[in-house]
């Protein structure tokens, strides 16, 4: 099987790796091939699965480097993409044009989430188009940010042959189960919503719901990163476990004063620990955008891989590190630092597609009357059943008012954002951001995209009418 990855000179791509090297089943990916525009960063990440790979006795996937779009997809039969328009300097500017007009800076939620998604998703779509030209029976497994919106956009071009993938529910999922000492395999997981905007509502294991249980038990949620950071009193005042990343909604004020007293955006930090990967290995800066370099040839054997692993242990120990300051949550569970989750999320769907190993994900998918309150081709993030048939939503209960309120309109701001980005119209993207609740005001709207248009070309090259 062939899996190609595009963004292959992603920072993460070792994470897919190792999943890969993990799989001897039948029917694994035998060909793994990388697509990435920076060349140094290619031959750096290429090198550090050379590292992994040795240290694992070898085995694994033939790995193929390629700058040439429809050479890296054609013959595939998954794509997965994970692309970064605009690199981490992109991101930093997403996070400090908001952050810096006392707005939220977040890379996918609220401001910079509209931001990230303007630039994207014109890629996006030139993707989806080669991949229908190329490798018309490939599946995309979509991972690109803000992915819901990037998912729904790239099926208007691929249909059912795009489906995306997101680590935060599945991490919730472990989290909890350990919290309620049960195996994960066990449970059925009740979760409705958008990407980053989603609310887990039942735990049933042999037939009883043990989430009512779990809300009432201070203790045991405080042995949760969720309940650490929402609190006890406010997951049980709610009735549901919510998506990490609602904490920029619920504690909104708190997350900008936390994100402005921190002195550095996420992406600024990711930039700072990365220079010293990146730099070591000659593969120029981590900012983003072609870079040249000799790509990893500075790295003895081994020495890749390990350089690699220690600038992951600092991101992932860092992760929405300014909200578990602001709550005093403290440092992450040993199990969180393992990383990835979605690599394994990935690997579950193209077995459960390529090998009928019949599975449920939670995936984001058209909902088609899965979720009340939103039309057919909306992008839902639900759980799935998966098999050689493809993918089918598992019945929801509707949202309760309040989370039917955030998502009908983020799902709408999400879609003007993608108007924007394909019409290439300035006011349609002020409209977009303005009419975001985490924005909320015009003035603002205009003055994040007079940043974003004065920095990054990549913007600049998609917002050419009025």
């Amino acid at each position: 099987m062939r899996l190609t990855i595009l963004g292959g000179g992603g920072f993460r791509v070792p994470l897919v790796h190792r999943a890969l090297l993990h799989d001897e089943g039948p029917g694994r990916v035998t060909d793994l091939v990388l697509h990435d525009l920076d060349p140094g960063r290619l031959r750096t990440i290429g090198r550090v699965l050379e590292d992994a790979t040795a240290a694992h006795g070898g085995g694994g996937p033939r790995v193929h480097l390629e700058t040439d779009l429809e050479t890296a997809v054609r013959g595939a039969d998954f794509v997965f993409s994970a692309i970064r328009v605009g690199g981490l300097a992109g991101r930093v500017c997403d996070e400090r044009s908001a952050l810096d007009l006392g707005v939220l800076g977040q890379e996918t939620t609220g401001a910079g989430g509209i931001t990230y998604g303007l630039r994207t998703v014109p890629v996006a779509m030139h993707v989806a188009e080669t991949v229908r030209r190329v490798a018309p029976e490939a599946h995309v497994i979509n991972f690109t940010n803000p992915a819901g919106m990037v998912t729904e956009a790239m099926s208007r071009v691929l249909g059912d042959r795009v489906v995306g993938i997101c680590d935060s529910p599945v991490g919730m999922f472990k989290r909890v189960a350990r919290a309620l000492g049960v195996d994960p395999a066990t449970a059925t997981f009740d979760y409705a919503g958008l990407n980053h905007l989603g609310w887990l509502r039942r735990v049933v294991v042999d037939g009883t719901d043990r989430l009512p249980g779990l809300l009432a038990d201070r203790a045991a949620l405080l042995g949760t990163e969720e309940g650490r950071l929402f609190g006890p009193d406010w997951l049980a005042t709610l009735g549901t476990v919510p998506n990490e990343y609602l904490w920029y909604w619920y504690y909104r004020t708190d997350a900008v004063a936390a994100e402005q007293k921190a002195g550095r955006t996420r992406g600024e930090v990711l930039l700072e620990q990365q220079q010293e990967f990146w730099g070591a290995a000659g593969a120029g800066s981590p900012g983003g955008g072609p870079g040249g370099g000799t790509g990893g040839e500075r790295f003895g054997p081994g020495e890749a891989f390990d350089a690699w692993e220690r600038a992951r242990m600092a991101r992932e120990a860092t992760y929405m590190a300014e909200s578990r300051e602001a709550t005093g949550s403290g440092e992450r569970d040993q199990e969180d630092l393992d990383g990835g989750g979605y690599d394994r999320v990935a690997l579950q769907l193209m077995r459960a597609i390529a090998r009928d190993e019949a599975t449920t994900l939670v995936l984001n998918v058209p909902n088609r009357g899965t979720l009340p309150g939103l039309d057919a081709d909306a992008v839902v993030e639900v759980p799935c059943s998966v098999d050689a048939r493809g993918w089918r939503p598992h019945p929801v209960d509707p949202l309760d008012p309040h989370a039917l309120g955030l998502v009908t309109t983020v799902k709408a701001v999400e879609r003007t954002t993608v108007e924007a980005a394909l019409s290439g119209s300035r006011a349609t993207a002020t409209r977009a951001l303005a009419l975001h609740p985490l924005v909320g005001s015009v003035t603002v709207a205009r003055g994040i995209l007079d940043t974003q248009l004065a920095t990054l070309p990549e913007l600049r090259s998609v917002l050419t009418s009025p």
